[in-house]
């Protein structure tokens, strides 16, 4: 293992410790690769889910989040089964689904309106303790250019118009 992920990694439970942040948890491993043709965001077996390795992963993160993390206030989470699992197995709470943490749109405009609400869920939150945004890959990458693996947290501080990485944590 190379220093760097180890350093991200420190750098990451530090900011979970410390409290007061935002954290995107992109959802734990997932079968298959697309989803299904006749996929339908209120059915859970027309869509990509956890595998077996992903629900013990979402419990393994929300153990470790409960031994080494300041509390959890909330959660909120894709509407995609695999992100709402992921977050109530993890943090064991019901989850506040919103469709902001959905995967991005394909449609331009409507891209732009996601990650805005998505970087006004960051800017605003003003607690002590962790809010936690359950989503996807592409959405992680578009608000910090960071490509985190199925489980992996980035921990977030809003700047400027933007946000600033304090760490990562891979689980």
């Amino acid at each position: 293992m190379s220093p760097l992920p180890a350093l991200a990694t420190d750098a990451g439970w530090a900011a979970l410790r410390e409290g007061g942040h935002v954290v995107l948890l992109r959802h734990a491993m997932i079968s298959g690769t697309t989803e299904p043709a006749n996929f339908d965001i209120d059915k859970c077996n027309t869509q990509r889910n956890l595998s077996d390795r992903g629900r013990q992963q979402a419990r393994k993160i929300g153990a470790l989040f409960g031994a080494r993390a300041a509390r959890v206030e909330r959660v909120e989470s894709s509407r995609y089964c695999r992100a709402l699992e992921t977050a109530r197995l993890a943090f064991g709470m019901q989850p506040e689904a919103l469709e902001a943490l959905d995967p991005l749109s394909d449609d331009a405009e409507a891209r732009a309106r996601q990650k805005e609400m998505i970087l006004e869920q960051i800017r605003t939150y003003s607690g002590s303790d962790l809010l936690v945004l359950v989503t996807h890959l592409e959405n992680i990458q578009e608000i910090t250019g960071v490509s985190p693996r199925e489980g992996e947290v980035v921990i977030v501080a809003p700047q400027g118009d933007g946000v600033r990485v304090l760490g990562r944590v891979v689980f």
